[in-house]
């Protein structure tokens, strides 16, 4: 019994401790809605938001793209890329 008392009370603890309104927010995968895009390799515009400026793939703990998104959006990349439709590195000369 001392267990749960001892639970209860370290849970309640850590309700009270949370400060930020963004821990509470349910995350979303922006691929997922009734209108959402669909993931196409020849959306360059599209797949751009989800690389960084040195031209890394963003994370899904960034972004909120399930898991199964999150493949088939760096296969796009990764093709886009390859067909020369996208930079590797977003280097521009001037």
């Amino acid at each position: 019994m001392k267990k749960t008392k001892n639970n209860r009370s370290r849970s309640r603890s850590r309700d009270e401790s949370k400060n930020s309104p963004f821990e509470d927010r349910k995350k979303f995968c922006p691929f997922s809605n009734k209108n959402a895009p669909v993931i196409d390799y020849k959306d360059v515009k599209l797949l751009s938001r989800y690389i960084t400026e040195k031209g890394k793939i963003t994370p899904s703990r960034i972004t909120n793209v399930s898991r199964g998104k999150q493949k088939k959006l760096s296969l796009a990349i990764k093709r886009a890329r390859f067909l020369s439709l996208m930079s590797y590195t977003n280097k521009f000369v001037n």
